[in-house]
């Protein structure tokens, strides 16, 4: 946005015979307890786009084992509600639906070296094409890649290489009479901050800014200090 500056249940156990409750027949067959498994009660549905995502998740790491055979397991399921809670997809049920798709595609297909980053200090990288950010450290991925939202049409991201020329926890924009949450500006009113609306739909643009989800915003202010790299690539389809 541009800124005019100004678990699993155990076995479940029958309860003892309370006073005025049916007793069973002398010689009917022992009552057999009801178990249910971790495995059954961690279960998901099984989503349009399971394999694809399940692919997509081995690639990118860090999200547990998946086994690419479009077949929903325990191990699938936990992997893939990691995967959403961390990126803020809701619900978090494990389901492979659009959503988690398009969010692990663009994850998956960013190509980190693709930045050319500084080979000492801090570079923020923003990748247009694939809707994504991360941030490097003397040549080497610092925070991994995660989605963000950049100029839409008519209010396009420019590329280039750029630093940060203002910091503050909450800017105010004029503009569009809105607070900006770990505002970070580098380039005219352009900068990095929390967004306050869904980010995962790519044809979704903002006015300019790079768009974070609440936690990245908060890691990337912690990170950032005036004078740092900022280096955006590609351009946005459509813009």
């Amino acid at each position: 946005m541009a800124v005019a500056v100004g678990g699993g249940l155990g076995a479940v156990a029958l309860a003892p015979v309370a006073a005025g409750a049916a007793v069973r027949p002398v010689g009917a067959a022992p009552i057999t307890a009801v178990v249910v498994t971790k495995a059954a009660a961690a279960s998901c549905a099984t989503g349009k786009y399971q394999k694809q995502v399940e692919g997509y998740l081995k690639k990118i790491g860090g999200y547990g084992t998946v086994k690419v055979d479009g077949k929903q397991s325990a191990a699938d399921c936990k992997a893939i509600k990691k995967f959403q809670s961390r990126f803020g997809i809701k619900p978090a049920a494990g389901l492979a639906g659009p959503t988690t798709y398009g969010v692990a595609k663009r994850l998956a297909n960013t190509s980190t070296s693709k930045c050319k980053a500084k080979k000492s200090g801090y570079t923020f990288c923003v990748d247009l094409t694939h809707q994504t950010t991360w941030v490097m450290k003397s040549g080497k991925v610092y925070a991994k890649p995660t989605v963000t939202r950049t100029g839409m049409k008519g209010y396009r991201t420019p590329a280039g290489t750029f630093k940060i020329n203002k910091r503050t926890k909450k800017e105010w924009s004029d503009p569009y009479d809105v607070w900006l949450p770990y505002w970070q500006r580098f380039v005219g009113g352009r900068g990095f901050h929390q967004t306050t609306t869904y980010i995962h739909d790519a044809w979704r643009g903002s006015h300019g800014c790079v768009n974070l989800l609440p936690s990245d915003a908060k890691k990337y202010y912690g990170i950032g200090k005036i004078g740092m790299t900022v280096k955006v690539i590609g351009r946005r389809p459509g813009t």
